[in-house]
């Protein structure tokens, strides 16, 4: 693999004409068949933007999903999204209208199929496929079928592993399991976070990686992390059992973020992407901050393992900020290659 390979956390801003800007639950424009074109244009230009900017692993930036979690539940079933709920998620960060656990889980059929191939035609690069992982799900709907949330994690990496093998069968190089749940329930991350991510990932031959984060550049996420103190060590817990999984990259921010840097030492043996580019402010960092930001962590980071990322995705932002993040992104990983090679 190209030494600093860089791609992003996964999900990029969705244009005007297909969502509304700026939402994480976007409204769709239109419907129909107008929309599922729309979804595959939107796919096709983000895929351009990517390479272009000198990307190494693209993804599809979630164009086709609404939300990075209920993206995929509307292929199961068992959930009722017509009568939702509102609850507390992230340990009551923030307050979300919930779809309800009613019945045993399954599969409809394929959840990303479509998507998978539609990228794999129009581009030769690396790609990457991102799914939420269990915990972060059971976090974002209301139980009211299976009673514990470690047996419905477990129902749900089921069905996440059966999607996994398929997208993996569609040419997917990587696919990524999204879990900002797991700096917020660390035991549990302990207790069944990790078994159940092993469960999703069984039998897969590519490549996969574990996303964790503060969360998205809104609002919520920025006031709650303003009460986190100096240093945000929630991953010091978590970090040696993900360094003894069988998951092979971990994602996790680092630019502009209070983690202690020489936290991502925990993470012998693992490739890790790290974050160079702030997902929580408009400012776009320049190529060679982010080159400095690769440089430093280079000290508790091997080379042959660092791929430099987002923090977290680029959903909200506007998409011509997003755009301009990530042509810095891939400038900034080649003057490293030409600087730390």
């Amino acid at each position: 693999m190209t030494l600093f390979a860089a791609g992003t956390a996964g999900s990029l801003p969705k244009p005007f004409w297909l969502a509304e800007p700026g939402k994480l639950w976007p409204a769709w424009r239109v419907g129909g068949e107008a929309l599922a074109e729309a979804k595959r244009d939107a796919t096709l230009l983000w895929l351009k933007a990517q390479e272009d900017a000198g990307l190494d692993v693209l993804t599809d930036g979630e164009q086709s999903r609404q939300h990075f979690v209920h993206g995929f539940l509307e292929f199961v079933d068992g959930i009722d999204f017509v009568n939702k709920v509102k609850r507390g998620i992230r340990d009551n960060r923030y307050e979300a209208m919930l779809p309800r656990i009613v019945g045993q889980l399954g599969l409809k059929g394929r959840a990303h199929g479509e998507e998978a191939r539609f990228c794999r035609r129009h581009t030769t690069r690396k790609l990457k496929f991102t799914l939420p992982g269990p915990m972060t799900i059971v976090d974002t709907v209301a139980d009211e079928h299976y009673g514990e949330r470690a047996k419905l994690a477990l129902a749900f990496a089921e069905l996440l592993n059966q999607e996994a093998r398929a997208l993996a069968a569609d040419g997917v190089d990587v696919i990524q399991f999204d879990e900002p749940a797991f700096n917020v329930y660390g035991q549990a991350v302990l207790d069944w976070g990790i078994g159940a991510l092993h469960r999703a990932i069984e039998g897969l031959a590519c490549t996969t990686a574990v996303h964790i984060c503060y969360g998205y550049g809104i609002q919520a996420n920025i006031d709650w992390k303003q009460g986190l103190g100096p240093e945000w060590r929630q991953y010091e817990t978590i970090f040696p059992a993900l360094a003894k999984s069988r998951l092979d990259q971990v994602s996790l921010e680092c630019v502009h973020s209070r983690v202690p840097p020489d936290l991502m030492g925990l993470l012998a043996g693992k490739d890790v992407l790290v974050g160079v580019i702030d997902v929580a402010t408009d400012r776009v960092e320049t190529p060679q901050e982010v080159a400095e930001t690769i440089g430093r962590a280079l000290a508790y980071v091997p080379k042959r393992y660092l791929l430099p990322c987002t923090n977290c995705g680029l959903a909200p932002m506007r998409r011509y900020i997003a755009l301009a993040k990530l042509e810095a992104l891939g400038a900034g990983a080649a003057i490293a290659r030409q600087r730390f090679g």
